[in-house]
Parts: C-alpha cells; sequence; structure tokens
C-alpha cells in the first residue's frame, strides 16, 4: 500500500476551496461527487506529489455527521493492489470495518477506522476480470 492523500471534511466547500486556493497557493486539479452523497475537490501544491481533498457532505447523505471540533480530518488514503485483500489485511492486522469495499466507476474501495478511530481510504482500480478461456465445439 501507498499512502495517496489526505482527506478533510469542510463545512463550507466555497469558503474552504477560496482559503486553500488564493491563501495557501493550492490549485484545484480534480472535482467530483460521490456517489454516496456529497462533493470532492482535490487540490495540490506546486512540486508537491500530496494531495489534499476536501470533502463536503450535504446533510441527510450516508458519510453526514453533526460536526465537532476535532473530525476536521475526514480520512487518510492509500493506494492498494488489490483493495479487497487489503481490506482483509488490515481488518485482521486492528483495523475496525467502516464501510466494506465496493466498485465505483474504475475504482475499487473500501473504509476502516484505525484503532483511535481514524478513517482510513483504500482505494485502487477495479480488478479485472479474467476472460473464460473457450472451448471450441468439435463437430
Amino acid at each position: 500500500m501507498k499512502f495517496r492523500y489526505t482527506g478533510i471534511r469542510v463545512r463550507d466547500l466555497k469558503r474552504s476551496i477560496e482559503f486553500y486556493t488564493k491563501t495557501m497557493g493550492m490549485k484545484e486539479v480534480q472535482r467530483g461527487r460521490m456517489r454516496a452523497g456529497g462533493t470532492y475537490v482535490q487540490l495540490k501544491s506546486g512540486g508537491s506529489a500530496q494531495a489534499l481533498e476536501l470533502n463536503y457532505y450535504p446533510p441527510g447523505k450516508r458519510f453526514c455527521e453533526e460536526y465537532a471540533e476535532g473530525s476536521e480530518l475526514d480520512h487518510l488514503a492509500f493506494w492498494c493492489e488489490d483493495v479487497r485483500r487489503s481490506y482483509e489485511k488490515v481488518l485482521a492486522g486492528g483495523a475496525i470495518s467502516a464501510v466494506e469495499p465496493w466498485d465505483e466507476g474504475d475504482c475499487t474501495l473500501a473504509f476502516v477506522r484505525d484503532p483511535d478511530g481514524v478513517w482510513i481510504e483504500l482505494i485502487g482500480k477495479k480488478a479485472q476480470r479474467k476472460p473464460q478461456k473457450s472451448n471450441p465445439k468439435s463437430f
């Protein structure tokens, strides 16, 4: 597994984008909507491989929770060659399941909590199904 980026939970997406781009000098590199509800915006600083992901979850959506001081850290993300295998490995190592693996687009994702409750995202390319070998019919 490779550490990929840090996601933080924000209460006002527009305000946060403005702060991180204008004040901190970051650039928006990706934006999208989550199937479970919510919006993410990834930002990067020039010359840095690390990304900061701003996550906004509207009330009533799957990952929305009441804001509490200290809940700004949304999750740490790790790129995995095989998300389902990594998910089982980290559970065996003491993580607690938060969201079981699922496919979204061309990725597989899962969430666990570390022993202190910090959310960890496991993300990787969706496994490609191996083509079935065909048995030519004999006539």
